[in-house]
């Protein structure tokens, strides 16, 4: 397919607001783009050049997109500036341009283009980036350079989620939803929505089933439910283990060894790569006794002269780009196992925890890793509220948040949310049994003191996976220093946009005065849940919500879901 007839259907993605519209706008694409072009597509779809655990950096910021378009256009970058005070992209002035594509280049060609524009470094790179944009642009009918320069910018959101393509190539193969599960099934196990579409396009369902675990691309994790108290936990699973709450990275490590060097990949909760950042941990893993192995776990900064754990701000100070090796000295890590994914070329998801654990320490145990550094997750053994209720309190006394307690028949399911593993936190008075993380929507300007910081509150939402939308929960006005709120407004100014997104649900009555992309995820607490008339989040609402800190480790897809609200809203003490 031609990359200027692509734009077009990116164009009519854009302007759908139903779901089920885009859902068979997407289905109608994928059926006419070859098995290569749709995972490029796929890719193109979420803005970027390859899955998302794999960072694209092309590094051409704002000020010379405006210098790109002022050159295409022929026009003075004064002139441009003056166009941009109505228009918030600077892509959006070269769709109405008036000159005529040289070449008419294929997907393929236009993302050979793009890795080749996002490898150029070095010296001059800059210029000779935004020489070669210029070129690639000039290659392109202007509607199509709109959607091509918005992808090298990072601005390219279209409205919806890998979920809805998920719906869409169900679409693809019979026409309705009915393979959205399997086709989720199989994403699950391979975080890879671009593969996932090559393989539907290639080989249809039946290749879809049979698509496995592949050593160094990430797993979607399992996740925790939430109950208010131990007897409650207990009434649900019975007999269970329960393991302590580290409130640090979670990471899951991938190790194939099955090549001259070991290559060893840790990804973030949100499945990025950030094996860059712990080669101290690379270093204490080297050796593991497997061929191919899959872990998860969590690695916390501790103080190695008390031996005691940090808190999670200090450990987050872990998470940098530059003085790695001096952060791995000033702030060592400790990395607890506490699962066991794939060993040796087999996947052990439908193991039992209890089997798959004791795999996990029988490796460890007889592999020559660093002991004091790789460790497995203690775990008790509680069979009623008062051995549970007694752990807790354990682990509490000792500083940590609480404990996960875990069917350990269970097997693991990729991806899913359930009660097979459910959190026990501590409970502050006046506060919900839990934090809950969302995405700021919008913000609103200050009043009195805050006026002068340009933002006063912010908007801020959950995302829905049955809609693919995102949902307002509640305005935050508490928890943030002075200079937290003039960084703050600083971080959003960047991601601002003119417009409502259409995949916002947000009543009228709490319209921001500044829109911004949801990306910026916060963990919030609250007096408590209760009902709303204007907030969209099934009707409930924050009540005295208070922000906490940023969730740099999650992003906007990973917040608490509308469902786990109304969970919490139950739980709440009469």
């Amino acid at each position: 397919m031609n990359f200027n007839e692509l734009a077009f259907w990116f164009d009519q993605l854009e302007q759908e607001s139903s779901r089920l519209k885009i859902t068979e706008i997407l289905s109608d694409l994928f059926k006419q783009v070859t098995a290569q072009e749709a995972q490029m597509v796929a890719y193109f779809c979420m803005g970027t050049l390859y899955p998302p655990y794999k960072v694209v950096q092309f590094n051409i910021a704002r000020k010379s997109a405006e210098k790109v378009a002022a050159r295409i256009l022929d026009i003075s970058e004064s002139e441009v500036k003056k166009q941009l005070s109505s228009v918030s992209d600077v892509a959006e002035l070269l769709k109405d341009g008036h000159w005529r594509a040289r070449e008419e280049l294929s997907i393929k060609e236009i993302y050979k283009e793009l890795q080749d524009l996002a490898s150029i470094s070095g010296e001059g790179s800059q210029e000779a980036k935004i020489d070669e944009l210029i070129r690639l642009l000039h290659d392109v009918q202007p509607l199509a350079a709109k959607y091509l320069l918005r992808i090298v910018l990072g601005t390219l959101r279209l409205g919806f989620s890998d979920m809805t393509m998920i719906d869409a190539l169900s679409w693809m193969l019979v026409e309705n939803k009915s393979l959205s599960k399997k086709i989720e099934d199989a994403y699950n196990r391979c975080a890879d929505i671009g593969h996932v579409a090559f393989i539907a396009k290639k080989d249809g369902i039946d290749g879809i089933t049979h698509m496995r675990v592949i050593v160094g691309v990430p797993i979607r994790p399992a996740a925790a439910e939430r109950m208010p108290s131990a007897a409650a936990i207990i009434e649900k699973i019975g007999v269970a283990v329960a393991e302590p709450k580290l409130d640090g990275f979670r990471l899951q490590i991938h190790i194939n060894k099955r090549h001259e060097k070991p290559e060893i990949n840790f990804f973030s909760r949100n499945l990025v790569d950030m094996s860059y950042m712990y080669p101290d941990l690379v270093k204490a893993l080297e050796h593991i006794d497997a061929k191919t192995v899959v872990f998860e776990g969590e690695a916390i900064a501790f103080d190695p002269n008390t031996g005691s754990f940090m808190p999670f701000q200090e450990t987050v100070k872990r998470k940098r780009k530059h003085g790695i090796e001096e952060a791995a000295e000033e702030m060592p890590l400790q990395l607890f196992l506490f699962d066991m994914l794939y060993l040796n070329d087999h996947e052990l998801f439908h193991e039992p925890l209890a089997e798959r654990r004791s795999k996990l320490v029988d490796l460890i145990e007889r592999s020559p890793v660093d002991k004091k550094i790789v460790q497995v997750t203690q775990e008790q053994q509680v069979s009623t509220a008062k051995e549970l209720e007694d752990y807790f309190l354990l682990q509490i006394n000792n500083g940590l948040e609480g404990v996960v307690v875990k069917r350990p028949d269970a097997p693991y399911q990729p991806g899913k949310r359930n009660f097979n593993w459910i959190k026990l936190k501590r409970l502050e008075e006046g506060h919900l049994l839990d934090t809950i993380d969302g995405v700021i929507l919008g913000y609103y300007y200050g009043r009195g003191k805050r006026a002068t910081f340009g933002i006063g509150a912010i908007l801020v939402g959950l995302y829905n996976k049955s809609c693919d939308c995102f949902q307002t929960v509640a305005k935050i006005g508490t928890g943030f220093s002075d200079e937290e709120w003039r960084a703050l407004k600083k971080s959003c100014d960047v991601i601002a946009i003119d417009h409502q997104p259409k995949n916002v649900i947000c009543h009228k009555d709490l319209r921001p005065d500044i829109w911004v992309r949801p990306e910026i995820v916060v963990e919030m607490t609250a007096d408590e849940i209760t009902r709303s008339p204007v907030h969209t989040a099934s009707s409930f609402a924050l009540r005295f919500p208070r922000f906490l800190r940023y969730r740099t480790d999650k992003n906007e897809y990973e917040t608490t879901s509308v469902q786990e609200l109304e969970t919490l809203f139950k739980q709440q003490r009469p």
